[in-house]
């Protein structure tokens, strides 16, 4: 016990090391690789883990990956993103979307991130016990609806930076934005439901999991909406861009703990208050030169938390177990998910008149830059130890990884295609800023 207290590292030392990897791999890889830099820090993450694996197996005595795994384990990337990085990443995110925009897309942005993500969650779920039985896989069926539920939702880390990068126009702009702000904490509140139900062993109630789903999903908003007009107000009320920056950072971590504490959407509430203070806040509380203090701030650590978040999902495949089960079934899950989006973007855009979006190639831009990240991993890594985790685990980085190294890769040539077969969808918006 005394050796294990010796050697374990501090909340700082553990940062400390993450802010520096970040910084070394993500200056070599603008100077040598030429990645994007996201799609460089989780693609030398993953090499790193791999090449710390092999080590370990072929070199006597080397015990690295042991190492990181264990500081890995001591930082706890659940905790980390869900109780701490999440809500920076949310509220700097919300900040910089038009809510007058995103009020004229609310109907397919409510359904996609209600209905889609439930859609998403059973077929998912349904084509995965199908796979489980083909590889005969000992698994309750109600985890393969855990994972759907995990994997579901696109991760607005992940989609507002592709929006950043490209010339998405304002329409399209906003139903992605507001999809991905939403639909995360959607899937967050159902992946907590059906993991209940599957670890206490009972059977699913769909009554209960509705009332649930309303008390944490509604709390999580009314939280929001309370926080950000607070916010609002002290902005409102003063000219001092230092104070009017702590005020911000006192919303989404204030906010966030109090939603923790009443077990309700933390996710929600900060994309709420995010888009309040972003719009109201930015344009009618504060000077020329507090917006720009507070915008650069949160684009600063929205960038710094991108960096380090993207890193960590390359080191976490250390934790993998290889087998011959688990790469088929993470395989499979890359086709399977995508196809369940497709479904599910589908029926939440063309079923009804009025969610239609009127942009020739929404649907494939939609469907392509749903892209999945950090949020899928930290709920998969929360799971119990055991054979179930191991192979959920896998059929979630596979997903991830697909989605980090090929679609958000090839989102923007999808895009210029589009452009090129003149689709109004993706035309240049005048050279303006696609982000509010």
């Amino acid at each position: 016990m005394h050796e294990e207290t010796a050697t374990a590292l501090s909340a700082f030392d553990i940062a400390a090391l993450l802010v520096v990897a970040s910084a070394l791999l993500g200056w070599f890889n603008h100077h040598f690789i030429r990645l994007p830099h996201v799609i460089g820090l989780t693609v030398m993450g993953a090499i790193a883990a791999i090449g710390l694996m092999l080590a370990n197996a072929f070199i006597p005595g080397v015990t690295l990956d042991d190492w990181v795994a264990d500081t890995l384990r001591q930082m706890n990337f659940t905790d980390t993103l869900l109780q701490g990085m999440l809500s920076f990443l949310l509220f700097a995110g919300a900040l910089h979307v038009d809510l007058d925009r995103l009020k004229v897309a609310w109907l397919p942005v409510l359904l996609l991130s209600t209905v889609g993500v439930m859609i998403s969650t059973v077929l998912v779920g349904l084509a995965m016990w199908g796979v489980g039985m083909l590889l005969g896989l000992s698994i309750a069926p109600i985890w393969y609806f855990v994972f759907g539920a995990l994997i579901a939702p696109t991760d607005p880390v992940s989609v507002l930076g592709v929006l950043k990068e490209e010339n998405v126009p304002k329409s399209l702009q906003s139903a992605v934005a507001g999809e991905s702000l939403f639909n995360d904490g959607v899937g967050i509140v159902i992946f907590i439901i059906l993991l209940g139900a599957a670890v206490s062993g009972n059977d699913f109630s769909f009554i209960a999991g509705a009332e649930l789903f309303a008390i944490e999903a509604g709390g999580g908003i009314l939280v929001g909406l309370v926080a950000g007009y607070l916010g609002y107000r002290a902005l409102a009320g003063m000219d001092e861009y230092t104070l009017e920056v702590l005020i911000t950072l006192a919303v989404v971590m204030g906010g966030y703990a109090l939603c923790s504490y009443l077990h309700i959407s933390g996710p929600l509430a900060m994309a709420v208050a995010g888009l309040l203070i972003g719009n109201h806040g930015v344009t009618y509380a504060m000077s020329d030169v507090t917006r720009d203090y507070v915008l650069k701030f949160w684009e600063l650590l929205d960038e710094l938390l991108n960096s380090v978040l993207f890193l960590l999902i390359g080191l976490e495949m250390i934790v993998l177990v290889a087998g011959t089960d688990t790469l088929l079934f993470g395989l499979l899950a890359i086709p399977l998910t995508l196809a369940a989006r497709a479904v599910g973007i589908f029926v939440s855009t063309k079923t009804i008149p009025a969610a239609r979006l009127q942009d020739k190639g929404a649907g494939r831009v939609l469907w392509w830059g749903g892209l999945r990240g950090g949020i899928s991993i930290a709920l998969a890594l929360s799971l119990p130890p055991g054979e179930t985790r191991d192979l959920i685990l896998a059929a979630t980085f596979a997903a991830v990884l697909f989605s980090v190294l090929v679609q958000r890769a090839t989102l923007g040539r999808l895009i210029e295609k589009l452009k090129h077969d003149q689709a109004p969808a993706v035309e240049e918006d005048g050279g303006k800023e696609t982000v509010h």
